[in-house]
Parts: structure tokens; sequence; C-alpha cells
């Protein structure tokens, strides 16, 4: 059993765990190893660490615009797998590495899950691969022990949330609005959420469920995920850090945020 199974394993009844996701290499580099650790401090249970990349399908600004300074912050795959390296000496936070498959094929798929596996990643998160097409990284995550964490959104059919389920390890991520990564109004996002949730829960029986995309508060994350296990935050994550970004005590700001979105307080 991983570190991601663990945590669900873990979890209390009426817990709602909290993953959140932060781009490797933004606001600078120095920074990604503090935040992955004061997020954990203040109340994060899972960590998704962003692979930047030029041509973000699924995300919308906020995520574009921190991939964009962490390009130009010089953050390459090498750099990422060493900041997980220095976070593993510090914690054992289940980490997974989200982004798309472009700069996978290019480091090479088998060298990749080897570096993320010898770094201590936990699963990996690629919105651009099919389930159909999963094939091309499947076996050799799973020699290196990474969960493969498919996506399903309120347009995916019931055979093929089935499908992500059967084919998803760790938990399966469900994208609580069609579009893109935003935050949004909570209330746009947690009307139309509830029956959504029921249908992936009709289908995704072998997994745990985390929704995401559009929540920014406590309330938001509770209501939203509601009947799920937990929820996910990212680009209300992002937005925090490029309002504060470099003011001194600007992760003193965004620590405070986090532990809100998790505790309400």
């Amino acid at each position: 059993m991983n570190r991601i199974q663990n945590v669900f394993k873990n979890k209390k009844a009426d817990e709602k765990l909290m993953s959140l996701f932060i781009t490797a290499g933004y606001p600078d580099l120095e920074s990604t190893v503090d935040l992955i650790l004061g997020f954990e401090e203040n109340g994060a249970d899972l960590i998704e660490l962003g692979m930047p990349f030029s041509d973000p399908l699924a995300d919308g600004p906020t995520i574009q615009h921190s991939s964009d300074v962490a390009i130009q912050n010089g953050i390459t795959m090498n750099k990422i797998f060493e900041m997980v390296k220095e976070v593993r000496k510090q914690s054992e936070i289940p980490i997974i590495l989200m982004g798309y498959m472009n700069p996978v094929l290019r480091y090479g798929v088998k060298a990749f899950t080897q570096k993320a596996e010898e770094a201590g990643v936990d699963g990996l998160i690629i919105p651009d691969i099919p389930l159909e097409e999963d094939g091309i990284i499947k076996e050799h995550a799973a020699k290196n022990n990474l969960d493969i964490i498919h996506l399903v959104a309120p347009n995916t059919s019931d055979e093929r949330m089935k499908l992500a389920d059967e084919n998803s390890q760790g938990f399966v991520y469900c994208v609580s609005v069609t579009g893109v990564t935003g935050a949004r109004d909570g209330e746009e996002v947690s009307n139309s959420v509830g029956r959504f949730i029921e249908r992936v829960r009709a289908n995704v029986t072998r997994n745990p469920v985390m929704v995401g995309f559009g929540i920014k508060t406590h309330k938001d994350a509770q209501s939203i995920a509601s009947n799920a296990d937990g929820f996910i935050v990212g680009s209300a994550l992002i937005d925090t850090i490029k309002n504060h970004y470099p003011d001194e005590g600007w992760q003193s700001e965004l620590f405070t945020f986090v532990h809100s979105l998790k505790f309400g307080n």
C-alpha cells in the first residue's frame, strides 16, 4: 500500500481530505519545497505538483500564468525530481505529479517513471491521455509503483466513468464543471455538482473520489465535496500567491488561506 492509498485508508469517516495543487517553480524555484511543507503543516493531505508545459490544454489563465513564470524561472523535469527528493527528507505526504504527456514523452516514459519513483513520487495525473491510450505509460508506472489517476467530468458517460475507475489507482479525479481550471463562484459549482457526484458514486466503486475545479473557500469545499472523499484546490492558491508575492509575509498569507480552506478558520 503506497502513501496515497494509506491516506484514504486512515481517513476519518466524516473527514474531507484536501489535495493542493502548486506549479513547480512558481513563484520562484526556491519556494516550492517550503510551500509543500507549509501546506502539509496547515492541513493538506495530498500534494499535486504541476509540471509546467508551454501548451496547457486543460488549464485556465491562472495556472497558465504560473506555468509561464516557472518556465521563465528555468524549471526542468530534473529540478522537479530534486524538489520531491528535498520534500522526502522531511515529509511522507503523498506527491502526485500533474501535467501533460508531451514533456514526459520528451524525457522518455521509462526514464521518467524510474526517476519519479526514485525521487519519491506516488502518482501521476496526465489529463491529455485518453483512457484508451494510457498503455503508453501504464506499464512503466506500475513497475515503478506510481498510481495513474484518471479524470471524469459532468459530460463523461457512465460507461467511461466505470472505465476510468478500472484504470485508476489511488483515486478518481472529478472535474466539477465542464471547462478549464479556475476559481469560480461557489454557487455556480455547487448547484450543478450534486447530481454529477451522485452519478460518479454509482459508477466509481473501486476508488475514492476527489472533486476539484472551482473551489476557493472552506464553504465551497464542504458543499462541493459533501458526497466525495475530499476536494482539490489549485487556481485559488495560485491567485493568492499572485496577489501577495513578493511582499513580505506572502507565504504566511498563503498558509493562512490554506488553513482556512481545510478548517474554516
